[in-house]
């Protein structure tokens, strides 16, 4: 079975991905679950989405720290499959699943390329008071071969003409960008801001390439890849969510269309 480009599908990513064509996708970029819902959320009146480690979710509890490790070598496993060997995969972390990430992937004899440290200069500020304020995460860019693609030269054009280093700044999605509810409250309570997935897939692939994102949330990655004229493949298991991603592509291209119309 050929999958179908430009388009989310709803299911479970290993169940969803297991007749897709072996090495065709060039880009796994993904949010996966961080295993970070402990607490709970303590402000119950926020809503931009709050901070990462705030969250909340079923979908982001595991039992123990097995269960989470053996969680990300099968979704891991199955995107190997479907990556070429020119290859390569990008996964938002923060300290609370970045060496779960990491040992997997070195397990599986990928090469590390670099860290990304994305910079929050709107970050929440840390109410406990016992830690210090939590303002960044990490994207972690590991090679399946030895022939991944880096558009070095573009790149130049995010640091005044100059090498692009591995920290980078962007505002958590807030105002405008952030999905929301009928509440008013945050429509998904990790969404990523639209220009740092145009970045990274900017960096890694080129255009007609495929770009796949196995816990597409919100739809970021879907809208990023296409306004780059990439292919592009969502999967998501929640059903809210993937209304929510739906919804959102179908409005850009909503909008692009009544651009072209009016040039």
């Amino acid at each position: 079975m050929n999958e179908v480009l430009n388009r989310n599908y709803e299911g479970d990513c290993i169940d969803v991905t297991k007749d897709f064509p072996t090495g065709r996708v060039s880009l796994i970029l993904t949010d996966p679950p961080y295993n970070a819902s402990k607490g709970g959320v303590n402000l119950p009146e926020n809503k931009t989405g709050g901070a990462y480690y705030k969250v909340n979710e079923e979908w982001d509890k595991f039992n123990k720290y097995s269960d989470y490790l053996e969680f990300t070598r099968k979704w891991v496993k199955a995107m190997d499959r479907i990556l070429s060997d020119r290859g390569s995969i990008m996964i938002c972390c923060s300290l609370h699943n970045i060496g779960e990430v990491m040992l997997v992937l070195k397990e599986m004899s990928y090469k590390p390329l670099n860290i990304i440290t994305w910079r929050k200069p709107n970050a929440m500020p840390n109410i406990t008071k016992r830690m210090l304020t939590h303002s960044t995460e990490f994207i972690v860019w590991f090679a399946k071969g030895t022939k991944w693609t880096f558009n070095y030269d573009l790149m130049k054009k995010y640091n005044e003409g100059k090498q692009l280093r591995d920290v980078w700044s962007f505002p958590s999605c807030q105002g405008p960008e952030r999905i929301k509810g009928k509440d008013g409250r945050a429509a998904h309570p990790t969404q990523k801001p639209l220009k740092l997935f145009k970045r990274l897939i900017e960096m890694a692939t080129n255009e007609g390439e495929i770009v796949l994102d196995p816990f597409v949330g919100s739809g970021t990655t879907s809208v990023a890849a296409e306004e780059l004229g990439r292919k592009w493949i969502g999967i998501e298991s929640k059903k809210d969510y993937i209304k929510i991603a739906d919804d959102r592509i179908n409005r850009y291209r909503e909008q692009r269309i009544i651009g072209e119309s009016l040039k």
